[in-house]
């Protein structure tokens, strides 16, 4: 008897709630309640585009298929010497029907396996064509039907303040697409060394896994690689930066063919030039790259260009000077060492450039044929 006196308590207190609620919302007891239906505004029709949100669509719908999300797999060993799988991410480019795809080197280093998924989420198998460590790009291949290339554009003629888009596979996320503008174009150097020459800055949002992305114009014509980010957290902070089409283009034929870049050199141990030391030694203009020293059976000795023959000193070190001073190259004036690389850079072993120098107080023209780089010709 005393338990049931609890649960009696318990039910007579449950109705005079029910009722005493009930009565204050002027309800009565086991009446549904209903309310009316929340109405909204709703849009008269579909959405209209301004122009520029046209444009942005119509540059990604156009570009999308193209692009790819890189996955490299390596292997590396813990403590105590047990293999340990690791994965990375990056994007890259298809450039041909026949598979080839245009990304950084370090999305695919030392990678043991590659996998590319397109945009309609097929995947594929990859290999390693070309790698240019030096210059942080790299060829891969896949084989698959129906393959979209993209249209590569022209960085020479990029401006700052030009809109610029970034397409790639950001943190896993498939295919986003960020904008914003050129903001500089200078020389930078990458965390493992690599120099981008003419590298474009730009304030549209590049994180990690978009490195070996696209940059795009206006257009939808890739006029960069997007490579790196400045940032001391690591995460993006509005400074991306890209390796200019250009210098991309000028490798890939060397890539797929060779697997590697025939860099070009003239052969000669190069001095910079500026009006002070112009000045001091009597030179016929202000600036350029006096040549030391020709390298024998090299590619300026046979042009017929001539190294310095009396020994002098600039500071405490030794320099030769009497030699010829390269002013110009195919027209482009060589004003220091970051104007001879950028113009040896765009060109490949077995070219032939027009050189223009001084020899005394002559002004003359050399043709020159290009030869491959390598560890005894110095530039």
């Amino acid at each position: 008897m005393k338990a049931i006196r609890p649960i009696a308590f318990g039910a007579v207190l449950a109705i005079a709630f029910l009722v005493y609620t009930s009565v204050r919302l002027g309800t009565p007891a086991g009446t549904l309640i209903t309310r009316d239906p929340v109405e909204i505004t709703q849009a008269a029709a579909p959405p209209s585009f301004d122009n520029e949100e046209q444009n942005n669509i119509q540059v990604y719908k156009r570009v999308l298929p193209s692009v790819v999300n890189i996955t490299s797999r390596t292997l590396s060993f813990d403590f105590f010497y047990g293999a340990v799988p690791q994965e990375g991410a990056g994007s890259g480019f298809i450039i041909d029907k026949e598979g080839h795809i245009l990304t950084n080197y370090h999305v695919i280093e030392n990678a043991q396996r590659l996998e590319v998924t397109l945009f309609n989420k097929k995947r594929y198998r990859a290999q390693v064509v070309g790698a240019d460590p030096s210059h942080d790009l790299a060829v891969i291949q896949i084989k698959a039907p129906d393959l979209q290339p993209s249209t590569m554009g022209d960085s020479h003629a990029l401006q700052v303040g030009q809109k610029v888009y970034a397409i790639g596979n950001p943190f896993g996320l498939s295919g986003t697409m960020t904008r914003g503008i050129v903001s500089s174009i200078r020389q930078v150097s990458e965390p493992n060394g690599a120099t981008i020459d003419e590298a474009i800055q730009t304030d549209a949002a590049i994180n990690p896994g978009n490195s070996g992305g696209p940059m795009l114009n206006s257009r939808g014509e890739v006029v960069g690689i997007n490579t790196m980010i400045l940032s001391p957290s690591g995460s993006s902070s509005g400074i991306g930066f890209a390796i200019p089409i250009n210098a991309a283009k000028a490798a890939i034929n060397d890539l797929v063919q060779f697997g590697r870049v025939r860099r070009p050199a003239l052969a000669i141990v190069p001095l910079p030039i500026g009006p002070e030391l112009a000045q001091e030694l009597g030179l016929p203009a202000d600036y350029g790259v006096l040549i030391q020293r020709v390298l024998p059976g090299g590619a300026a000795d046979r042009a017929g260009l001539k190294g310095g023959s009396d020994r002098a000193y600039l500071g405490n070190t030794p320099i030769m000077i009497g030699g010829d001073l390269i002013v110009a190259i195919d027209g482009e004036p060589v004003e220091d060492l970051q104007d001879y690389s950028h113009v040896m850079n765009s060109h490949r072993a077995g070219d032939s450039i027009t050189v223009t120098i001084w020899r005394g107080k002559k002004k003359s023209d050399l043709k020159v044929t290009l030869q491959e780089a390598s560890n005894n010709s110095r530039s």
